[in-house]
């Protein structure tokens, strides 16, 4: 099974669960509609790394603020990107069948690593450079769902496990990437940087 590192553990989550749809610009850019309600999604464990990977032409990359889940409670936090094979999901959503094929794939949650967390939840923002170049940026106050509407949702249907990490959803601003790009992504309180994950493409 595959593991995180949080503080100066690992752990191992046995899903990740992901929102989609949670900031109202990467909607528009994807040409998608509002949702009426939260839109939920998993990835396996399988799915979980520490390498960022090169995987096709049309993978695209979102960056994502992550929480890690205790006892049913927010305990830590971590930037990660939930990488998307773009025709396959495409293709899915125009038949109105599950996402996994383009969600859930091997390698497909780049997670990096998970400090606790003791700041207000409406204090956390993140960016994402590439090769130096800010491409993504997302705080609270733009997201559609916050965070504890998030985990109600989720509890209402699905039991957290220990070390279980949830990906809020990604800003605009996603794209394509290649071999040797570089990704620093940090998640930040305000002004304080909490954590950052710096990866090259592999």
């Amino acid at each position: 099974m595959n593991t995180v590192r949080f503080a100066d553990q690992l752990c191992t989550p046995s899903k990740v669960v992901c929102i989609g749809r949670n900031y109202v610009e990467h909607i528009y850019e994807l040409g998608n509609e509002i949702p009426s309600s939260m839109v939920v999604f998993n990835k396996p464990n399988s799915a979980i790394t520490d390498t960022l990977s090169f995987i096709s032409d049309d993978t695209r990359f979102e960056g994502e603020i992550c929480f890690l889940m205790m006892g049913g409670v927010i305990r830590g936090i971590g930037f990660g990107l939930d990488l998307t094979k773009a025709e396959i999901q495409n293709h899915l959503k125009s038949k109105g069948l599950p996402w996994e094929r383009a969600k859930g794939f091997n390698g497909s949650a780049v997670l990096g690593e998970f400090v606790p967390l003791d700041a207000p939840l409406e204090s956390l923002r993140m960016t994402l450079h590439i090769n130096g170049t800010l491409v993504q940026e997302a705080s609270y106050e733009l997201m559609i769902y916050k965070p504890l509407a998030m985990i109600d949702e989720i509890k209402s249907f699905m039991r957290f496990e220990d070390g279980d990490i949830i990906m809020s959803g990604t800003p605009k601003g996603v794209a394509t990437y290649k071999i040797g790009d570089e990704f620093v992504g940090r998640i930040y309180s305000n002004d304080t940087l909490l954590v950052e994950m710096k990866r090259t493409v592999k």
